[in-house]
C-alpha cells in the first residue's frame, strides 16, 4: 500500500467506480493545463506536463478531463505526458459541448454529435475504451432520451467502459438510469456551494460517485475570524487544504479533483488528503456553510 508521505492521494481512501475500477477518492482535474478560459494552449506546456506526472507519482490513479477542456489540448496533453498509461490510472472524459472562444461553452447532445466526440476522445487519448465517459452536459434543445441512448450503444460496442453524467439533478439521474447504469455524477460542490446536497445524499445511497468541481471554493468562510481560518492555522494547513478534508469527510462517494497547473500548488492539494480534522471542526465547517445559504 502507498503510504501518505510519498504518496499523499492514497491517505484519501478509495472508491469502487462502477464496482470495478478501484481509485484513491482524491484525483487530478485537467481543465487548468490548457490557456486562458480554458482556450488553447496553456503557458508553460512543459509545466503542465509534469503537473500529470507529477501526480501520479503522488498517487493520483483518477484524472478528470473533456474534449471541450482546450477543446481537445487536455486529452491531448495527458496522453503525450502519461501514455502508455500505468496499470490502473482512470482517465475519465466528457463530450457534450462545442466551444467558440475562450469561456464560451455551448451545449451540443445530438446524439450524432457525441458519437463523433467520443470518437475523437479515445484517438487523442490513445486508448482502445474510455474508462469512464461522462456527458457533460443534458441539452436541453435534444430529448433526454436520446442522449442516454447513444451513451447506450457506446457502452454496447466497447467503446466506454462505464458512463457519468454532469450538472444533473436528482430527477434527471433516475431517468437517465432507466435507460444506463450512471456511475458517477460530476456536479459544482464546495464549502461555499451546496446547493447539491441533494444530488450528493443521493449518490451515497446509490453508490454512484459523486465528484465535485470547483471543489476548492471556500468562498466567505475563509474571511479573518472564521472557523475555516482558526482551523486552518491550528492545524498548519492551507484553507484550500481545509476545504478538500471536510469534502472528503463529508461522504465516503465523495471523490474531489482539484485542478492547476503548477506543481507547487498541486503537492500542496494533494497534502489535503493527509489533513485530519476532528468531528469538532467538521461540525463546525458544516454550520458555517449552513449560515451562508
Amino acid at each position: 500500500m502507498h503510504n501518505s508521505s510519498t504518496h499523499p492521494a492514497a491517505a484519501s481512501g478509495t472508491f469502487s467506480l462502477g464496482g470495478d475500477l478501484l481509485i484513491h477518492r482524491l484525483g487530478f482535474g485537467a481543465m487548468r493545463i490548457t490557456g486562458p478560459g480554458v482556450w488553447g494552449p496553456p503557458a508553460d506546456r512543459k509545466e503542465s506536463i509534469r503537473v500529470l506526472q507529477r501526480a501520479v507519482d503522488l498517487g493520483v490513479d483518477f484524472i478528470d478531463t473533456a474534449d471541450a477542456y482546450g477543446p481537445f489540448i487536455s486529452e491531448e496533453l495527458i496522453a503525450e505526458a502519461l501514455s502508455p498509461y500505468p496499470d490502473g490510472l482512470v482517465i475519465a472524459t466528457k463530450g457534450g459541448f462545442k466551444r467558440s472562444g475562450p469561456n464560451q461553452w455551448h451545449t451540443n447532445g445530438d446524439p450524432a454529435y457525441l458519437r463523433r466526440a467520443c470518437d475523437g476522445s479515445l484517438q487523442r487519448l490513445k486508448v482502445d475504451r474510455i474508462d469512464l465517459y461522462q456527458l457533460h452536459r443534458v441539452d436541453p434543445n435534444v430529448p433526454a432520451e436520446e442522449q442516454f441512448a447513444v451513451l447506450a450503444e457506446l457502452q454496447q460496442e466497447g467503446k466506454i467502459r462505464h458512463i457519468g453524467l454532469s450538472e444533473v439533478s436528482v430527477a434527471q439521474i433516475e431517468a437517465a438510469r432507466k435507460q444506463i447504469a450512471v456511475v458517477s455524477v460530476q456536479n459544482r460542490y464546495n464549502l461555499a456551494d451546496r446547493r447539491y446536497d441533494d444530488v450528493l445524499d443521493y449518490c451515497e445511497r446509490e453508490g454512484i460517485g459523486f465528484i465535485p468541481w470547483y471543489p476548492l471554493n471556500t468562498g466567505k468562510l475563509a474571511n479573518t475570524g472564521g472557523p475555516l481560518a482558526e482551523i486552518s492555522a491550528r492545524l498548519h494547513a492551507t484553507p484550500a487544504q481545509i476545504a478538500l478534508a471536510w469534502l472528503l469527510r463529508r461522504s465516503p462517494v465523495m471523490l474531489p479533483i482539484p485542478g492547476t497547473s503548477s506543481v507547487a500548488h498541486l503537492e500542496e492539494n494533494l497534502a489535503g488528503a493527509t489533513v485530519t480534522l476532528t468531528d469538532d471542526d467538521y461540525r463546525r465547517l458544516d454550520e458555517a456553510t449552513h449560515a451562508l445559504i
